[in-house]
């Protein structure tokens, strides 16, 4: 049986669908029906989404969302309290003010910075279970879900092609890649996923690592980089000071089962000591990782050093 394959560019990036079905082109249409649907609810760069919605009422009232957005909210606050974690769901202000990866990026003055920073705290999402809504305390409060959503949306995506009946399949969405089902179209039955060279133009793989199915997911600072007065800034933020993260790791790399655990362990980790991440894996049930640091070096997680081609 042939692949059928479906690109489209959304949510700033491409995204490509592939799968096996004899009856493929209806369910790839469903598919990108879903990815529309999902932008529409999860976007925090869509005027009209839902998310939206919950950032215009800030500090006005509770608003009541559709279960998977409020669950993927609860997820996502729940991970930005998590101790020593870098990742802060409501960190909307600051990516707002700075802009990097669209057309008006700019550095910030730090008055500007300061005044964003005093809204950037996960403890003020208010969630009612009761009601399935959502209430930021202050004024001013955004949350951005785009360190969540193209996992939580890749998860959703293969939980709907296994329902209509597909048994192997490949989604990428800008660069987090799941798979599902046996690689039959390759000869030791495993996907065959590129790691991204930091250095080079997209493309160009520094490694190639296989799996049987799941995630991989690289975050990293080549991503998108804006450059002003001879300094480049890339869009990994630091909740902390303000500023993009500084850090030896060029790019993290999770290879995990649910794709949102990749999304979430990539931003909960960078930032943080090398060391410190390689240990934090390695204690990590059901994540591996690779990270690539500034220095052209490659650190590889004990479960992972047998799947991984250089």
């Amino acid at each position: 049986m042939q692949a059928s394959s479906r690109q489209l560019r959304l949510m700033g990036t491409v995204i490509d669908i592939k799968i096996w079905h004899q009856e493929a082109e209806p369910i790839l249409d469903q598919v990108e029906e879903l990815l529309y649907l999902y932008k529409d609810r999860f976007s925090a760069n869509d005027l009209t989404s839902e998310l939206m919605e919950v950032n215009y009422n800030a500090g006005i009232q509770a608003v009541p969302v559709a279960s998977d957005l409020f669950e993927l909210i609860a997820l996502g606050k729940f991970h930005s309290c998590a101790s020593n974690s870098r990742l802060n769901i409501t960190i909307g202000p600051l990516v707002q003010t700075w802009r990097i990866g669209f057309s008006d990026a700019r550095v910030p003055s730090q008055a500007e910075i300061d005044k964003k920073l005093a809204l950037i705290n996960p403890q003020d999402i208010e969630l009612d279970e009761e009601t399935q809504s959502i209430y930021l305390r202050k004024e001013g409060m955004a949350i951005d879900l785009g360190a969540l959503a193209k996992g939580y949306i890749a998860d959703r995506i293969v939980e709907h092609l296994h329902r209509v009946g597909v048994s192997k399949g490949l989604i990428n969405l800008g660069g987090n890649v799941l798979t599902f089902g046996q690689a039959s179209h390759n000869p030791d039955g495993q996907w065959h996923i590129g790691i991204q060279h930091p250095n080079l133009p997209r493309g160009n793989n520094i490694a190639i690592v296989k799996i049987e199915d799941g995630s991989v997911v690289t975050s990293g600072i080549y991503e998108r980089t804006f450059t002003y007065e001879g300094k480049t800034y890339h869009h990994i933020f630091d909740s902390q000071t303000g500023y993009p993260v500084t850090s030896d790791v060029a790019s993290l790399t999770i290879v995990s089962k649910q794709s949102v655990d990749g999304e979430i362990w990539t931003t909960r980790l960078f930032g943080r000591p090398i060391q410190e991440i390689y240990q934090t894996v390695q204690d990590q049930e059901g994540i591996e990782a690779i990270i690539l640091t500034t220095d052209n070096e490659m650190l590889v997680t004990d479960g992972l050093r047998n799947a991984l081609v250089k």
